[in-house]
């Protein structure tokens, strides 16, 4: 699998809107290989999109589509200072993305050790699907130095933050904790009203 991340800040949400669905209906009947996608505005105005590709060669097909082409330059003017994120490393947890989700959580952060962290979320795997009924999934792209951009899918905002607050009730985080290999700050979007394709 590969993503795609677009970001940009929202400076006309009606034509971002008709644009979205205009995607949908004119230009996603021919764009081959894509998977879907999540979408969304967060509380600060900006946007982000999560599209799914089989490889980076059907996304790079699909871009350079001239309706793909004649669809962005129609759209582009309704976000500012857009940024495009390739992720050609993607793990998925649980059942991957959701259309179900009724919340969207966006972490972008950066590892220490992006290998033990992997392992450490494939050995969490289990015990989540019990202890955090309210997460459906998620997929992470990886990209950049280390860095990481994941995507959880929860039921509700409600039970996610019900699920948080018990999350807080363990011991304080030791070496083998996945907050321990995390470098820095990690940034949280959170998308109240997704959008799937």
């Amino acid at each position: 699998m590969f993503l795609q991340i677009i970001e940009g800040q929202v400076r006309d949400a009606d034509v971002l809107q008709r644009q979205m669905q205009a995607w949908k209906s004119e230009v996603r009947p021919g764009a081959v290989g894509f998977l879907g996608s999540t979408s969304g505005i967060a509380d600060d105005g900006r946007f982000i999109a999560i599209a799914r590709f089989e490889s980076q060669d059907a996304a790079r097909r699909n871009g350079d589509r001239p309706e793909q082409d004649a669809w962005w330059k129609a759209t582009e003017p309704a976000l500012a200072s857009v940024s495009f994120t390739d992720c050609t490393e993607v793990d998925t947890f649980l059942n991957g993305g959701s259309d179900d989700a009724g919340f969207v959580q966006v972490m972008k952060g950066r590892a220490i050790d992006p290998v033990k962290l992997r392992e450490m979320g494939n050995e969490m795997e289990a015990e989540m699907t019990k202890a955090r009924p309210d997460v459906l999934g998620g997929v992470i792209g990886w990209h950049g130095d280390r860095e990481f951009t994941q995507v959880i899918y929860f039921t509700t905002e409600t039970e996610a933050r019900a699920g948080e607050a018990t999350m807080g009730d363990g011991p304080e985080p030791g070496p083998d904790d996945w907050s321990a290999l995390m470098d820095g700050e990690i940034a949280f979007v959170d998308l109240h009203q997704p959008q799937f394709d």
